[in-house]
């Protein structure tokens, strides 16, 4: 299970080492030097990596001090890069860099834990934690600025995702609602999103943010069953019981609506949720 939106669902910062091992991570103390190069570390995830020149590549993470950093990892494509293998989306890392003038640059790399092999193994969770990655890297628009708790759960979802506790399908929905809640989008459930009336509400209004009452309903709306709504609560407060006993066809309408909602609120969309199965 990961955290929920809220600010309590925080995840130790004695974090286990990878799978197998006993090995307990302790996170180093930020660095900064008073010299011309301005070192500092942190830990994140591992987003996306691209190609630059023959050798290196641009590493995108979400760590857990400095939010979104994009740094280039020198002479990490090549068979002897000492942590090239270590620098792959869905892996956990703590990284040692300094700030260049516009790309930092990745100096040391330890894994904390690696959540690719299970991930990568079953479609499923593989479609579904890339469009974790990629939703995690277009909700937060401005680099280096601190996002806590996206981090967080970014982490707890990877998690799920890798022990196989929960359907990848609600484990996705659950992060996309959870993510959307922190950004300052949670959809309205309970409340008629446009006039906060508590009256029982039938029609959901992707562009009003949420339920609305009859009064408020806009022309596009879609009518969800109430069982889906009490899934798309469960799933936005944490409540797997709720959750996992929900009908399938319950989950398929759910995820049609967080994945509309969360493309109306994200400028540019998600690609990869049209590689997620949902049906």
């Amino acid at each position: 299970m990961f955290p929920s939106a809220d600010a309590g669902g925080v995840v130790p910062h004695h974090a286990p080492g990878p799978a197998g091992s006993d090995r307990r991570w302790v996170p180093r103390p930020r660095i900064r030097d008073n010299g011309n190069v301005s070192l500092y570390r942190d830990e994140g995830v591992v987003l996306r990596t691209q190609k630059l020149g023959e050798a290196d590549r641009i590493v995108t993470l979400l760590t857990r001090r400095n939010g979104l950093v994009r740094a280039v990892g020198k002479g990490v494509r090549r068979t002897k890069s000492r942590f090239g293998a270590r620098l792959e989306p869905f892996s956990h890392v703590d990284a040692q860099l300094y700030t260049g003038r516009t790309l930092d640059v990745i100096t040391q790399t330890e894994t904390v834990r690696s959540y690719g092999e299970p991930i990568v193994a079953d479609y499923a969770r593989y479609t579904a934690a890339t469009a974790m990655l990629e939703t995690a890297q277009k909700i937060l628009v401005v680099e280096k600025d601190p996002a806590l708790r996206q981090f967080l759960l970014l982490i707890g979802a990877l998690r799920t995702l890798g022990e196989n506790s929960h359907d990848s399908r609600m484990v996705l929905d659950a992060y996309l609602l959870r993510s959307l809640a922190v950004a300052g989008y949670a959809p309205a459930l309970h409340e008629c999103a446009s006039c906060g009336a508590r009256a029982e509400q039938h029609a959901f209004a992707v562009q009003t943010g949420g339920m609305v009452c009859s009064v408020c309903r806009p022309s596009a709306v879609t009518y969800p069953a109430p069982e889906t709504v009490r899934l798309m609560s469960a799933l936005l407060s944490g409540d797997w019981p709720e959750a996992d006993a929900s009908a399938e066809r319950h989950r398929d309408e759910c995820s049609g609506i967080v994945a509309a909602y969360l493309q109306w609120h994200l400028e540019n969309g998600i690609r990869s949720l049209r590689l997620v199965e949902r049906s």
